[in-house]
This record gives C-alpha cells, sequence and structure tokens, in this order.
C-alpha cells in the first residue's frame, strides 16, 4: 500500500498546518461480490468508525443508484468530526472511501480495513486541509 502526503498549507517556518485530513483510500482489484454487497459496505462503516476513534452522527445512510455500468452503492455516514463516504464500482472492480476528519485518524488503518472488507490493493492519498481554523487566513 502506497501512501501519499500532501499538505495545502505550511507555517512560515515551511511546517503543515493543518485543520483536518482527508484520507482518500482508492481500492482496485476488489472481487465484485464484495464491492456488490450494501450490508458488507454498512459492515465496514459499523466497523472503520470506532477503529479511527470516531463516533457516528446518525444513521447511515447507504443508497444504490444509478444506470447500467454506473450503477452501484454509495454511502454516507456522519461522524462527529466531518463525514465518511464509499463509492462501490462493481463492473471495475473499485471501491472509493474518503474519510475526512478536523480530528486527527490513522489514515493507514482506515486503508486495512477497507482492504479487508473489499480486497483489492490500495492506494492512499492523504490530503491535511485548511490553516489553523476553518476561516483562518494564516
Amino acid at each position: 500500500m502506497r501512501v501519499e502526503t500532501r499538505a495545502e498549507r505550511t507555517s512560515p517556518e515551511g511546517r503543515a498546518v493543518p485543520w483536518g485530513m482527508l484520507a482518500a483510500i482508492d481500492l482496485a482489484g476488489c472481487p465484485r461480490e464484495l464491492v456488490a454487497d450494501g450490508e458488507r459496505i454498512r459492515a465496514f462503516v459499523a466497523a472503520v468508525v470506532p477503529a479511527i476513534g470516531m463516533r457516528a452522527h446518525g444513521p447511515t445512510l447507504l443508497e444504490r443508484f444509478g444506470d447500467g455500468e454506473l450503477e452501484g452503492w454509495s454511502a454516507m455516514q456522519f461522524i462527529e468530526t466531518s463525514s465518511i463516504t464509499i463509492h462501490a464500482d462493481e463492473v471495475g472492480g473499485r471501491c472509493f472511501v474518503d474519510v475526512f476528519s478536523c480530528k486527527p485518524f490513522d489514515p493507514a488503518l482506515a486503508a486495512a480495513m477497507a482492504r479487508r472488507h473489499f480486497g483489492g490493493e490500495a492506494r492512499v492519498t492523504v490530503l491535511q486541509r485548511g490553516g489553523r481554523g476553518p476561516w483562518s487566513s494564516a
């Protein structure tokens, strides 16, 4: 698994000054039966939220929609510090998981859990977001 980190803002000393973190987890080579299973997606959300130190806010939203090759599952879970979204591509054997939080978490752990639930190989891009606060210009 490759993890790439980019910081959008830096301090005058050159240090990253994040307000939040986005982990974009791209899984490729997933078995179709795993990414086509809505209950597996729901189980992943239920497992990953506490594992990365978060708390769910409200129910998991899980919908299957689209047409033809674009039909598939999408899920969203609000967490107290932001959200987790999932988009499953059954035709391409891919699954895309985005975790955004203003509370630090372990993106490698989130990716490892995604691999356990959906298979495939993971590429993780971590993006530090914002400055000292949501409206900071520093």
